[in-house]
């Protein structure tokens, strides 16, 4: 076994600190009382009350929550049935060219996503706004979706369906009843994952949004080109606070869910 060096640890410690430390100055100069962000003016909370009032960014924040829970969940419910189809479906006509489709935004640029779905958009006629950019999100994280939950679906003990078959259930309770139970905790991360990608967003949402539909990362976006203000670091720290509460919470209910080790 190799022996953890000095070298190791300096180069972990240079790492997290190349990672995280933004992220803590960030967050410290969030209550910051000075309207300079680069200068400290001492403690304050000033910036939350003053974020509390800003109409434009809250809207966007309600925009972008609602664009996040609808996408992943029309996301995760898209994606789950191309996992299946892809494992369970065999080698029907057609498949390679259906997997090539599902799997093709994992690796194309998101440039060339927003610009042809902003095409697609203008050819259909179809208005700009809070719809095309939900159906732009789903369209790209419905692939990694299916990444998750077709993972789960190869190690699958099919055995248990076969039990549930022979037991009388029809294929269809035997899904809902010991299939999805089982695929569940892939479902619920492919989820997450389909929601994060969504709130992360900007340019996809930039080339597909129209009036109305201005996402948080684009207001962020808007405003940190004319300068950083106090409010964004404000926003930036409760979207880390968010974030930290739900891996912790997932990782919580993650072990309280695991069956004990035996001693």
């Amino acid at each position: 076994m190799r022996r953890f060096t000095s070298f190791n640890l300096v180069a972990l410690v240079f790492g997290l600190a190349f990672l995280y430390l933004p992220i803590l100055i960030l967050i410290i100069y969030s209550f910051n009382a000075s309207r300079i962000v680069t200068v400290w003016g001492g403690f304050s909370t000033r910036w939350y009350v003053e974020l509390m009032h800003n109409q434009s960014i809250l809207d966007a924040a309600w925009v972008t929550l609602r664009v996040g829970l609808l996408s992943a969940t029309l996301a995760t419910f898209l994606g789950t049935l191309a996992a299946i189809a892809l494992v369970r479906g065999g080698r029907f006509w057609g498949r390679t060219l259906f997997s090539g489709m599902v799997f093709a935004p994992l690796v194309m640029p998101e440039v060339i996503t927003g610009l042809s779905l902003l095409l697609l958009f203008v050819a259909v006629n179809f208005d700009r706004g809070f719809w095309t950019v939900t159906i732009a999100h789903i369209t790209f994280s419905m692939c990694f979706v299916a990444v998750v939950v077709q993972s789960r679906l190869l190690s699958f003990d099919r055995s248990l369906e076969e039990a549930a078959l022979d037991l009388g259930a029809t294929p269809v309770k035997t899904f809902f009843a010991v299939t999805l139970p089982l695929i569940a905790p892939a479902v619920v991360a492919g989820w997450m994952l389909a929601f994060s990608l969504s709130l992360d967003d900007l340019v996809i949402a930039s080339f597909t949004t129209g009036p109305g539909a201005t996402t948080l990362p684009m207001k962020i976006y808007s405003q940190v080109r004319r300068g950083v203000t106090p409010e964004i670091n404000a926003v930036c720290t409760i979207l880390v606070a968010l974030v930290t509460l739900g891996v912790l919470t997932a990782s919580i209910l993650g072990k309280a869910r695991s069956p004990a080790r035996a001693p």
